[in-house]
């Protein structure tokens, strides 16, 4: 299920979700399409898009990680149960069906995710431009646990810390980018990013001063706009 919310802030939008759809926080994943702050003319708002995960293997948002590489607990890398021995093989079969050598092993277990690394010498070509084929190869292990009845499990592909890695490199965009806006007074469109990459961008720039963000596009990899406040 896809819904938007629009509210004051992203926390009172995610709250007026989480009461309208009567599931917890961690029941459903956010995009943020649009950011205005409040000026002398113009009162501020959020507005949101809302993935509920019983689609999870499958909607557009699988990309929308939530996921950060990094987890304080270390999981056994070995299948602790039948699901997670055939989703190592199916990823591990996939990835050898391409030519490339493969060794998949579980980096972290969470209640609703599970994190698996890919280690492999053809790592820069599984992880593709800008995570693309890293990205597609994590649908195909979300809609393959789906087929497995565990519609509720996330499956999260990484390889070379690519996920924490990227997330460092697009905050710098974020920021560099609203310096060019503000020294500009113009608008400038950003590269086409998946869900996750694109609520980096707007929160990262939520609290900055004298710019706004909203997202254009359709299909999965939308563009974030960076726009001066106060400009047409």
């Amino acid at each position: 299920m896809v819904k938007d919310y629009e509210a004051k802030t992203e926390k009172e939008a995610i709250e007026m979700a989480a009461n309208d759809l009567g599931l917890e926080r961690d029941q459903f994943d956010v995009e943020i399409l649009e950011t205005q702050k409040s000026s002398l003319f113009k009162k501020g708002f959020v507005k949101i898009r809302v993935h509920t995960l019983e689609n999870n293997a499958v909607k557009e948002d699988d990309a929308d990680y939530s996921e950060k590489s990094t987890h304080s607990v270390v999981a056994n890398p070995l299948p602790e149960d039948e699901f997670e021995k055939k989703l190592l093989e199916f990823v591990s079969a996939v990835i050898e069906k391409m030519g490339y050598d493969i060794k998949c092993e579980i980096v972290f277990r969470e209640e609703h995710k599970i994190g698996i690394k890919l280690n492999s010498e053809s790592s820069s070509i599984l992880i593709g431009r800008k995570g693309k084929n890293l990205d597609a190869l994590q649908l195909l292990a979300n809609v393959y646990a789906g087929r497995l009845g565990r519609e509720d499990i996330r499956i999260i592909l990484d390889t070379e810390n690519y996920r924490i890695r990227r997330e460092e490199t697009l905050v710098r965009l974020a920021y560099t980018t609203a310096d060019k806006v503000r020294s500009s007074k113009n608008s400038i469109l950003l590269e086409p990013m998946n869900p996750f990459e694109r609520r980096l961008i707007h929160t990262t720039l939520n609290d900055v001063a004298d710019v706004e963000t909203k997202s254009e596009g359709d299909g999965l990899y939308k563009q974030v706009r960076v726009l001066y406040k106060g400009a047409r």
